[in-house]
């Protein structure tokens, strides 16, 4: 087995997470390439993944059931958004708002 490429969908599990890797696979009828998209499931030690993250997966041992890969590295990090806490939105409105007299 070789290295693959791919991107996290999903890390709601501890340790693991599931990374979809596109390929394109070229179709006999229609003459044309089609993506296929792969799911598996890879084992995140320190649970650094997050969704939308690009990253390597490496070959092991089977780890579980379904979890024979490993996160190599993470070649880019998604941009996660991340909402203002509701004490600071509390404490930024009520000193905008005059007191009254």
């Amino acid at each position: 087995m070789k290295q693959v490429l791919g991107m996290v969908v999903s890390n709601k599990m501890q340790k693991s997470v599931v990374v979809a890797v596109d390929r394109l696979c070229y179709h006999n009828v229609y003459n044309r390439y089609v993506k296929r998209t792969s799911k598996f499931m890879a084992h995140d030690e320190q649970n650094l993944c997050n969704i939308g993250d690009r990253v390597r997966l490496d070959p092991s041992r089977p780890l579980s059931k379904h979890k024979c890969w490993v996160v190599a590295e993470i070649l880019k990090k998604a941009r996660i958004y991340v909402p203002p806490s509701a004490s600071v939105a509390d404490n930024v409105s009520s000193g905008s708002e005059a007191p009254a007299s």
